[in-house]
């Protein structure tokens, strides 16, 4: 896909992933439709950027645990971009909740925005890109969902459920619509983890050392630019944790 000219939803956009992501296609000449959350100021900082770029964007802020706030976001998007040609399902929660510990609020934060809200926007963003005859959608997983994380199992059991949505999208939206999966490893790990875990983190890779966030960027480029011949994929981008 030339993404020059092309509308791309990002959700989670002002911090970690989502702002690498969104930087590293600003450099494709595509048109950013970049949604936050709680994180203003990290906002402001990227657009500031976007602009330095050239780039033509546009910044929506919305709590996607609300199926209202989703329908908004499309409408919004398709209102300011013109065409909806790119989806990538980014935002997400994550905390630690070790076991025994489990609130149904957690659950519920962690579906709600984990994996109903990314469901619903490749719903509703498909049909646009079914009428202009193709689009692209990436979810962003998490190595958890392969090997569960036991101190954050409910966060885990979306990513799973991502990597089962990819899957599933991507044969009920063929042949127009590729729909694909990342999964990263230990990047930008949570800064709570203690030096331990750090290390744990890290050896569970082949190559022994931390990932960047310029990393998982620079797949979702190559899965939108670099071929037309991909989807269903979980792709790991983990320094080899899936088969260690």
């Amino acid at each position: 896909m030339n993404l020059q000219g092309k509308g791309i939803v990002v959700t989670g956009s002002a911090v970690r992933l989502g702002r690498a992501i969104c930087l590293e296609l600003a450099e494709t000449g595509a048109h950013l439709f970049c949604h936050y959350h709680s994180s203003k100021k990290k906002a402001d900082s990227l657009e500031r950027e976007l602009w330095k770029k050239g780039t033509v964007h546009f910044f929506h802020r919305a709590d996607l645990g609300s199926l209202e706030a989703v329908h908004q976001l499309v409408q919004k998007a398709q209102e300011r971009l013109g065409r909806i040609d790119v989806l990538i399902n980014n935002a997400a929660v994550f905390y630690k909740t070790p076991l025994g510990r489990v609130a149904e609020k957690d659950w519920d934060t962690f579906f709600n925005l984990n994996l109903k809200a990314p469901f619903f926007l490749a719903q509703e963003t498909s049909r646009y890109m079914q009428e202009q005859g193709g689009g692209k959608i990436i979810n962003i997983g998490d190595a958890g969902a392969e090997n569960p994380f036991p101190a954050y199992l409910p966060y885990s059991l979306t990513k799973a459920g991502i990597t089962a949505m990819t899957r599933g999208l991507a044969k009920a939206l063929a042949p127009q619509i590729q729909v694909n999966c990342i999964n990263p490893g230990p990047v930008m790990m949570p800064e709570d983890l203690t030096e331990e875990e750090r290390r744990y983190a890290l050896e569970q890779t082949l190559l022994k050392r931390e990932g960047s966030a310029d990393d998982i960027a620079r797949t979702v480029r190559f899965v939108l630019e670099g071929s037309d011949y991909i989807t269903g994929a979980v792709i790991p981008v983990d320094g080899g944790r899936q088969i260690r």
